[in-house]
C-alpha cells in the first residue's frame, strides 16, 4: 500500500482530504494577485518590446516552476509554522534566519501593502477622474480599512479574502475572452525576439523584464505549506506546482498578449493605468469601468491577504523576543489579533508609500526576497548531503537540476538588479543589514534578562 495514502492524517496531524485539483486551484489562488494587471507598463517599458515582453512573462513563469518545485520539498518536510524562517534557520542557522524575518518585517510586507495602495489610489482617481494628488491619501485610507476589518479576527478577515478571490478571475476572464477576438487590433511581433531601443542591450532588458514579472509570480513559496493536508503528497504536489504555475503563466501569457494586442506598446508603457485603458477599449467606457471595479476589489482582497499575514510575523518574532519592544508587539486586541504588530506595519506602509512608486517598492521588495529564495534552494541541497534521513514526503523531480535552474536563476535576478538598478538593490541590502545590530542588541538583552 502506498504510504502516503495509508493514513488519513499527516504526521503533524492535519488531516489529508485536499485533492488534486483543489490543490491545483489553491496554487493559482496563492500566486494570482495585482501584479498581472500592473506590471506590463514596467515590462514594456524596460523590454522595449513585444517579443521581449512576452518572453520574459513565459521565462518568469519557467523560474518560478523551478523555484516552487524545489522550495516545496523543504515545505514538505519541515512544515512547521514560520515556512522560509524554518527552512533557512534549519540550513544554515539563527542569524540567517532572522535576518530574513528582519526583511519581510521592515521591506517585504510593508512594501507590498505600499504599492498596492499606491496603485489602489492610482485607479481610483482615474476611474472617477479625481485629482493625482490624491493618490496617496487614498491608497492610505484604503491600508487603514483593511487593517480595521482584520482587527475584527482572522476569521472574518479570512472569509473577506475568499469572498474577494473570484474578483480576481473575472476580470482576466473577461479580458482575455473578448479581447481576443476585438476587431482592429494591433499586430503583436514573437519572433525574432530583441530588446527595444534605449534599453540597454538584450541581456540587461531581460534582467529587468525578468525582475518585473518575479512581483506578478510571487507567492509560489507557500504552494509547499499545503502538502501536509493532500492525500498523496508525493505524488499530488509537483502535479500541483506544475499544473498550478503552468496554469497561471497561461493565464498571464494571453492577458499581456490581449494588452499588447489592444493597444501600442508605447501606449502600454510607463502607463500604471493600462489595465484600465485597456478595459475600455474592449468594453467601452462603462464597461470599462466595470472592469476596473473588478480590478479594483481583486486589488483590495489581495491587500487583505498580505495585511492578514504580515502583522503576524512581528508578532510570532516578538514571541521569541526577537524585536525591539516585543512586550508590546505581543499586544493582542479582544479578537486575539495582534494590533500593535497591525499598526507598526501599516505605519511602515504607509511612509513607505511616500518613498516610492509602485514600480520602485515591488523592485525593491522582489530583489530583497530573492536573496532569501536563492538560500532556500541552495539550502534544499545542503540538507540533502547533511540530513539525508530527514523525512521528504515529497523530492523535487530531476534532482539536482532544478534545483541547480532555480540557483542560477535567482542569482540572473539579483546580479541584473545590481547592474541596472543599484541604488535600489543597496537601499534592499542595507534595509536587511540593519537588522544585524538588531540582532546583536538583543540576544545580549535576552542572554542577560535570563
Amino acid at each position: 500500500m502506498n504510504q502516503d495514502n495509508a493514513t488519513t492524517t499527516s504526521p503533524q496531524g492535519l488531516k489529508r482530504s485536499m485533492t488534486l485539483a483543489s490543490a491545483i486551484s489553491t496554487v493559482m489562488g496563492t500566486v494570482i494577485g495585482a501584479g498581472v494587471f500592473f506590471k506590463v507598463s514596467n515590462v514594456s517599458e524596460v523590454t522595449g518590446s513585444t517579443s521581449m515582453s512576452m518572453l520574459v512573462w513565459l521565462l518568469g513563469g519557467l523560474i518560478s516552476l523551478c523555484a516552487g518545485l524545489t522550495g516545496a520539498e523543504l515545505a514538505a518536510a519541515l512544515p512547521q509554522t514560520g515556512g522560509m524562517l524554518v527552512y533557512i534557520e534549519r540550513a544554515y542557522g539563527k542569524l540567517p534566519s532572522f535576518l530574513l524575518g528582519w526583511a519581510q518585517v521592515i521591506v517585504y510586507f510593508p512594501a507590498s501593502i505600499a504599492a498596492k495602495g499606491i496603485i489602489f489610489g492610482t485607479q481610483l482617481i482615474n476611474l472617477f477622474h479625481l485629482d493625482a494628488k490624491l493618490i496617496i491619501p487614498i491608497g492610505a485610507v484604503a491600508l487603514i480599512s483593511v487593517e480595521l476589518i482584520n482587527f475584527l479576527g482572522a476569521k472574518i478577515a479570512g472569509t473577506f479574502q475568499s469572498i474577494t478571490l473570484i474578483f480576481k478571475l473575472i476580470p482576466l476572464a473577461l479580458i482575455v475572452i473578448f479581447g481576443l477576438f476585438q476587431s482592429g487590433s494591433v499586430h503583436v511581433s514573437l519572433f525574432p525576439v530583441t530588446a527595444g531601443p534605449g534599453t540597454g542591450g538584450f541581456i540587461t532588458a531581460m534582467g529587468a523584464g525578468l525582475l518585473a514579472t518575479m512581483y506578478a509570480y510571487d507567492g509560489w513559496i507557500h504552494v509547499g505549506n499545503i502538502a501536509g493536508e493532500m492525500k498523496n503528497p508525493s505524488r499530488d504536489l509537483p502535479r500541483a506546482i506544475t499544473g498550478g504555475i503552468i496554469g497561471v503563466m497561461v493565464i498571464y501569457l494571453l492577458v499581456n498578449f490581449v494588452f499588447m494586442h489592444t493597444l501600442p506598446l508605447s501606449a502600454l508603457a510607463g502607463n500604471e493605468s493600462a489595465a484600465m485603458d485597456v478595459a475600455s477599449k474592449i468594453f467601452g467606457d462603462m464597461g470599462g469601468k466595470l472592469i476596473t471595479i473588478g480590478i479594483l476589489i481583486s486589488i483590495y482582497g489581495t491587500l487583505n491577504g498580505y495585511t492578514l499575514t504580515g502583522m503576524r510575523l512581528p508578532y510570532v518574532m516578538a514571541e521569541e523576543r526577537q524585536l525591539p519592544f516585543s512586550k508590546y508587539l505581543t499586544r493582542l486586541n479582544a479578537n486575539q489579533v495582534p494590533y500593535i504588530a497591525g499598526l507598526f506595519e501599516l505605519a511602515l506602509a504607509i511612509v513607505l508609500m511616500f518613498v516610492g512608486g509602485f514600480d520602485t517598492l515591488t523592485d525593491m521588495l522582489v530583489f530583497v526576497i530573492w536573496m532569501f529564495y536563492t538560500l532556500v534552494f541552495l539550502g534544499v541541497i545542503i540538507l540533502r548531503r547533511r540530513e539525508p534521513d530527514l523525512p521528504r514526503p515529497y523530492k523535487v523531480p530531476l534532482y539536482p537540476v532544478i534545483p541547480i535552474i532555480a540557483i542560477l536563476s535567482g542569482v540572473f535576478i539579483l546580479v541584473s538588479t545590481l547592474m541596472t538598478q543599484l541604488t535600489l538593490a543597496l537601499i534592499g541590502i542595507g534595509l536587511t543589514l540593519l537588522g544585524l545590530p538588531v540582532y546583536f542588541i538583543m540576544q545580549h538583552r535576552n542572554a542577560k534578562n535570563d
